[in-house]
């Protein structure tokens, strides 16, 4: 897919990811080493019913899962951020994760024409399809090649 394919209102979904407890703790003790993260013995004293991902974690499988669409292959060229970022639910041991996602808006580059930008929402959803996280980003895409 390039640009041109991503119009206003397009949508996808990615396939499921299962989140293994090991890796959470593996995750948050290099990246976010805090004691709900990492540590099953002292959950109790914190609001979320046992140990749970970090946010950083469940936004890079999310990213992950996107990646692996495919739909970006060819014509990604990076981004120039995200805004809007929500954790909305703790993402524990066990959780299935996947992506829903719909263009918003795409404007092709008036002083650079072989590219446009596209902004979409995604929406992480687990198992029980609730939402675990939101976010907009912003995609620098291909145009595609004559």
């Amino acid at each position: 897919m390039y640009f041109e394919d991503f119009v206003v209102g397009y949508c996808f979904t990615t396939d499921r990811y299962l989140v293994p407890k090991d890796e959470i703790i593996d995750f948050a003790r290099q990246w976010d080493p805090q004691p709900f993260h990492i540590d099953e013995t002292v959950v109790d004293d914190y609001p979320y019913g046992g140990l749970i991902a970090s946010g950083w974690h469940t936004l890079l499988i999310s990213f992950r899962l996107m990646l692996e669409t495919g739909k970006f292959k060819e014509c990604s060229i990076g981004s120039p951020g995200m805004q809007e970022l929500r954790w909305l639910l703790p993402v524990k041991p066990g959780d299935t994760l996947y992506n829903r996602a719909r263009v918003d808006s795409a404007k092709q580059s008036k002083s650079k024409p072989d590219r446009g930008f596209v902004t979409v929402q995604y929406e992480v959803l687990n198992q029980k399809d609730q939402k675990v996280a939101t976010y907009l980003i912003t995609h620098m895409l291909r145009v595609r090649p004559n």
